[in-house]
C-alpha cells in the first residue's frame, strides 16, 4: 500500500485508532565546497530576487555577491526557520503533513537549506564568477506578474498623510466598462503610488498605504451584489498576497456595466504624504467560453465569536467547523488571522476518517494563497467536515504582537483578531465528483490499497450515482382502483 503524498507522514484516525505511515528521507547533506557563484545565486535567483532587489519590496537587495555577503548569517538564520515566522522564502506549509503538492511553491529543499547552512558556516566563499547563473528578468513590482491584462480597473486616488491613523471605510465604486458579460480568468491587485523607489524604506508597510481591500461588484439599477458565477465574492487584496488564477472549467463571471464596489478599505501611514491607487487587472476567457463547473458558496469557515486571547501566553487554541453541502474540490488554502497568529491547519472529517489536508505557519507581515496542484486538490463528498484548527502566541516571543499585556477579541484592526480560511472550491454535481475521481485514479495509477489524501473515497471503485429509474408505462385499458 502506498499513501500519497509518500513523502509525508500522513494522520488517519479511523474507527477510534490513530493510523500513521511515513517514509523517513535520507539524512540531507551538502557534500563538497558550496559557493556562491555556483551553488547560492541559483537559489535566490528561484526564491529571493524577484523581492530583494534595488526597486522591490525586501529591505535589502541581493543580485550580487557584494550585496549578499553581508547577509550570509541572517540568510542562513532566516531559510532554516522552514514554516516558521519570519522564513525567507514567505511559504509556511508545514513539509511533514498533509499534501505537498501546491502551485507556485517557491519554498527551499532540505538540500538548499542545507547548502546556504554550510556556505555561511565555512565564510561564505564567492567561487568562480564564471559558474554565475545568467541572470534573470526580475520585475519591479512596476509590471503585471500574469503579463498585461484585458482590463485595468483603478479605485479613486487617495492621499494619507504621514501621521494620519488607519483608517477603514469606503471608496467611491468604479465602472468596469464593460460592455458585455465576460468571464475572468485571473484576476490580480497591485497599488501603484507616489513613493520613491529609493528612500532607503525598512519595511513592506513603508511601501504601501493600502494594508488591504474587500470589494465586490453590482450593475446600478440592479439589487444586490452579483451572486451569479461570482462564488460569494472575489478575491481580496491584501499586502504580499499573489495574483488568482481560476480553473480553466470555472471562470468568474463580470457582468457589463459592472461597478467594483469597494466596500472595505483598510489604509494606514509609511511616515510620508503618499498619494496611491490600487489597480485590478482582469484577464478573460475567450468571448463566447462557458464555465463547466460553478464555484460553491463561499466556506464560511471560521470564529469570530469565541475569539478570547489571553495576554502574555501562547499555545492559545481556536476551532471551527463546516459541513459541506455539495460535492466539492478545494482549490486553496488561505489561513486569515491577525498579529498573534501563528500556525493553521484544515482538516477533513469523513465517517470515522479524519485527514490533515494542510497544516502552515503563519505571519501577519506576508499574507499566503496556498493553491494546490489540479491532481492533488482535495475532492471530498457532501456531508465531509471541514475543521480548521488555529495557534496563537501573545507572548513577546511573538514580535508581531505590539502590546503582549492586552488581552485581544474578534475585530478589524490588526491589534484584534480574526480566524478564517478564505480558501475556494468548486461545486461539483455528483458526475463531475465521479468523473474527477475516476480521472484522478488513473492519471496517479491508483490501486484499491492506496490511499489518498483529501480524497476518501478515491481508494475505492469509483461507481457512477444511480439514475432514478423511469415509471413503467401504464398498461393498456387499467385504471387504477
Amino acid at each position: 500500500m502506498k499513501i500519497l503524498p509518500i513523502r509525508r507522514m500522513i494522520p488517519l484516525v479511523a474507527a477510534g485508532f490513530m493510523a500513521g505511515s511515513a517514509v523517513v528521507g535520507a539524512d540531507v547533506s551538502a557534500g563538497g565546497e558550496v559557493t556562491f557563484s555556483k551553488d547560492i545565486a541559483p537559489i535566490l535567483q528561484r526564491s529571493c530576487q524577484n523581492c530583494h532587489q534595488p526597486a522591490g519590496v525586501a529591505p535589502m537587495s541581493l543580485l550580487t555577491y557584494k550585496e549578499v555577503r553581508p547577509w550570509a548569517r541572517a540568510i542562513k538564520e532566516r531559510t532554516a526557520l522552514r514554516d516558521k515566522r519570519g522564513v525567507m522564502p514567505p511559504w509556511y506549509i508545514e513539509k511533514n503533513i498533509g499534501i505537498q503538492h501546491y502551485k507556485n511553491d517557491n519554498s527551499l529543499s532540505d538540500l538548499q537549506i542545507a547548502k546556504i547552512a554550510k556556505w555561511a558556516d565555512n565564510g561564505a566563499p564567492e567561487g568562480n564568477p564564471a559558474d554565475l547563473p545568467p541572470a534573470i528578468e526580475l520585475n519591479d513590482g512596476s509590471r503585471w506578474t500574469l503579463g498585461e491584462p484585458d482590463l485595468i480597473v483603478s479605485t479613486p486616488e487617495i492621499t494619507v498623510k504621514a501621521g494620519a491613523p488607519d483608517w477603514w471605510g469606503d471608496l467611491d465604486p468604479a465602472p468596469t466598462g464593460l460592455k458585455e458579460d465576460r468571464y475572468v480568468k485571473s484576476i490580480e491587485m497591485r497599488e501603484v503610488n507616489d513613493i520613491q523607489k529609493d528612500t532607503g524604506r525598512k519595511t513592506v508597510g513603508g511601501r504601501y498605504v493600502f494594508h488591504h481591500m474587500i470589494w465586490t461588484t453590482n450593475v446600478p439599477g440592479e439589487a444586490g451584489s452579483l451572486a451569479e458565477g461570482d462564488g460569494g465574492g472575489w478575491p481580496i487584496h491584501e499586502v504580499g498576497r499573489n495574483a488568482d488564477v481560476f480553473p480553466d472549467d470555472a471562470g468568474r463571471l463580470l457582468r457589463a456595466n459592472s461597478n467594483l464596489v469597494f466596500y472595505s478599505t483598510h489604509l494606514h501611514s509609511n511616515g510620508r504624504d503618499t498619494k496611491a491607487r490600487l489597480l485590478f487587472g482582469f484577464k478573460f476567457f475567450p468571448k463566447g467560453y462557458k464555465p463547466a463547473v460553478k464555484w460553491s458558496r463561499s466556506r464560511s469557515l471560521g470564529n469570530g465569536v469565541d475569539i478570547d486571547l489571553r495576554p502574555n501566553e501562547a499555545g492559545q487554541r481556536l476551532d471551527a467547523y463546516t459541513v459541506l453541502e455539495e460535492p466539492t474540490k478545494i482549490v486553496s488554502f488561505e489561513p486569515h488571522m491577525h498579529a498573534p497568529g501563528v500556525r493553521m491547519c484544515l482538516e477533513a472529517i469523513w465517517g470515522i476518517n479524519i485527514q490533515t489536508l494542510s497544516c502552515a505557519g503563519y505571519d501577519h507581515n506576508w499574507v499566503r494563497v496556498y493553491d494546490y496542484d489540479d491532481d492533488y486538490a482535495p475532492l471530498l463528498p457532501k456531508g465531509t467536515i471541514l475543521h480548521i484548527v488555529g495557534w496563537f502566541d501573545s507572548t513577546p516571543a511573538n514580535f508581531n504582537v505590539t502590546d503582549p499585556r492586552n488581552w485581544s477579541g474578534s475585530g478589524n484592526r490588526s491589534i484584534a483578531n480574526m480566524f478564517i480560511d478564505l480558501g475556494r472550491g468548486l461545486a461539483l454535481t455528483d458526475e463531475q465528483f465521479y468523473a474527477e475521481m475516476a480521472q484522478r485514479r488513473e492519471k496517479l495509477k491508483l490501486t484499491a490499497n492506496d490511499v489518498v489524501i483529501g480524497c476518501p473515497l478515491c481508494n475505492g471503485d469509483v461507481i457512477p450515482p444511480r439514475k432514478p429509474a423511469k415509471a413503467p408505462a401504464p398498461s393498456g385499458g387499467s385504471q387504477p382502483q
